[in-house]
Formats: structure tokens, sequence, C-alpha cells
């Protein structure tokens, strides 16, 4: 059972802003009503300019988040773009693996970076939720069947099994002390798509963001990124995506349809569709792009053998639940279920 969690910012500093502090509050206070202590690392709250400039100090938190052995769960305060500046201070000199203690680990979006540091080392992780984005919910609780996950994670440590959404949430337009209360606009959700492939695989799941993945090797503003990415050779080998389950869901940037497909060909292009046991795909926020990206992924993958099962409520879209990686999941699409064992 999980009792003290430590809240890191390994990308973006937001959470030590003063316009947030209210944010910060709420998301405290739940934290503490379920019977939790949180603990902030040292730099998680200084801020945006602050965190930006020092990722040497991101990855000294995280360290220390792992040797604490009073702290049950890192989770993470939110994404950002540049987690994988972090990479020398982490594996330079193996800081990582000597610091690496067995405890949950959740984040999403950027944090795709993150986790894919800790499968190098063969931790499994959890993906799906963060502490701004879902515990500091501005509705008067969090949203249900995030909260469902969340409590799960909290109470066991896993996640056993996952079912779609009855329902999801258009994005908040502002987040301001005027917001505090207002519930989100709900849609009936229609539960989970099988685009094509048999409705029944398995397979432990890696993947993430696929913006994140994108960086990692194309994008003027990213070289930083990739030079780093190719020299700790953060993205797996092929032989290790080989019978694992990929996860794509995308980002609040709302990916154009064209860059969507450069995304994918680049997964293309390194044999990831010819070796991965199946695809599972986030809903886009705002269900924007939904029919073009899966069209994309259709024509991109090129093999109706490969199954392929859309609309998950993972990610950038609300609400969200965790998936585990790392633990051998079985995906039945007709019976609308992920179910996880142990390793």
């Amino acid at each position: 059972m999980i009792r003290t969690i430590g809240i890191v910012s390994l990308s973006s500093g937001t959470i030590g802003e003063e316009k947030v502090r209210f944010e910060v509050e709420i998301g405290v206070k739940r934290l503490q009503d379920m019977g939790l202590q949180v603990r902030f690392l040292p730099h998680a709250l200084k801020g945006i300019e602050y965190v930006r400039e020092h990722p040497e100090d991101r990855a000294a938190d995280l360290l220390q988040a792992f040797r604490d052995p009073e702290i049950d769960l890192i989770l993470c305060a939110i994404g950002g773009d540049d987690t994988v500046r972090m990479l020398p201070w982490l594996f330079g000199h193996d800081e990582l693996r000597h610091a690496l203690r067995y405890k949950p680990f959740l984040g999403f979006s950027d944090t795709t970076g993150n986790h894919l540091m800790l499968h190098k080392l063969g931790l499994p992780t959890f993906y799906g939720q963060s502490f701004l984005s879902d515990v500091c919910e501005l509705s008067d609780e969090m949203l249900p069947y995030t909260r469902h996950y969340f409590e799960e994670f909290i109470r066991t440590g896993t996640i056993r099994e996952v079912r779609p959404s009855p329902v999801w949430y258009s994005s908040r337009a502002k987040f301001t002390p005027d917001q505090v209360g207002v519930p989100l606009s709900s849609h009936p959700d229609r539960g989970w798509e099988l685009l094509q492939g048999p409705p029944v695989f398995s397979g432990p799941i890696l993947g993430g963001c696929i913006d994140s993945l994108y960086d990692l090797f194309e994008g003027e503003n990213y070289r930083e990124i990739q030079l780093l990415a190719r020299e700790y050779s953060l993205f797996p080998d092929l032989s290790d995506w080989r019978g694992r389950i990929l996860l794509l869901e995308s980002s609040e940037v709302l990916m154009p349809p064209e860059t969507y497909r450069r995304a994918l060909c680049l997964l293309k292009d390194k044999g990831i569709f010819t070796v991965v046991n199946g695809i599972l795909v986030g809903k886009p926020m705002d269900e924007r792009y939904q029919e073009e990206y899966h069209r994309l992924l259709l024509e991109t993958v090129d093999d109706p053998s490969l199954p392929i099962l859309a609309n998950l409520n993972i990610g950038h879209a609300l609400p969200r639940c965790i998936l585990p990686f790392g633990m051998e999941a079985h995906v039945d699409a007709e019976a609308q279920s992920i179910r996880f064992m142990a390793g």
C-alpha cells in the first residue's frame, strides 16, 4: 500500500509558478484526504525557468526519490518537452542504476522519455496520469474514471484490469481560479475500436506519447535531445520490441496529420510494426484528427494481420486510466478489457 508520494518535476517546472498555486493546493488536499503523505522533491517547486535551466537538479530529484526509503510512489508533476536532457546526470556514471530501488513510477506525455530510461534498467513503470493534470483537476472531484484507477493504484501499487470509460470530456479552455468547481462538458463514448486484426492479443506494453517519440529523431527544435537520445541509446533496440504491444497517444499540440504520418513512418522504418504483437492507440484530445490518425495508422502499418485497438482512454484526452509497462497484458477487444498478469 502506498503511504508517501514523492512529486517530481522532470520536464516543466509549472507547479512552482504562482499562477498554479491554487491548483497545487487542491491536489495536495486531495492526496491528504486519501490518507497520503505528500513530499515535493527539493527542486520540484522552483518554477519553469529554474527547472528548464537545471536538468542536473531534475536528475538529482529523481535519484533522491528512488533512494528515499520513505517514498512509496514517484509521481510526475506534469509533462513538458525536454526531460531527455537529464540523461548525462542519470547515465553518465550509472547514477540511476546505482540509485534504483523498485517502487512505482507514474507519469505521461514528455515523461515517455523517463519511462524509456527506466525500461533500459529493467524497471516496470506506469503510464497515464500526473499530479497537475489529474489530481489537481478543477472540478469538485477528480474525474470518476481517472479517480477509479488512481485509487486502485494507490491501494494496491498496480493495475489489474482496464476497461473503457462511458464518457469523454472536452478540454478545459482555461485554468484560472474562477474555474474551480466548474464541471467539464462530457460526451458519451463508444468504447474501444478494433481498427484491424484479431481481437485478442498479448504482450507487455511499451511506448507513450507519439510527439515525444518523434522528437527523439526529428524536429529542428530538438537537436540536443536527438543527440542525447542517440548517445545514450534511449530508444529500445528492435529486438527489445519483439513480442510487445506498442502504445501511441498524441499530445495537446494536436499533431497535424502529415506530421503524424512522418512519426509513424519513422517507427515503420525502424521495423517496429514487424515485431510487435499489436498497437494500442489513445483517444486524441477533443477527438481532433481522430479519423485521420486512424486512416494513417492503417495505411502506414500496411499489415492487416497486426491488431490495432483505438479510442483508449489513455494519454492526453480526458479521462485517463493507468497502463502498466513491463507487465504481461492480455487484450480482448470484444470483451473490452485489458488484463495484466504479474511476471
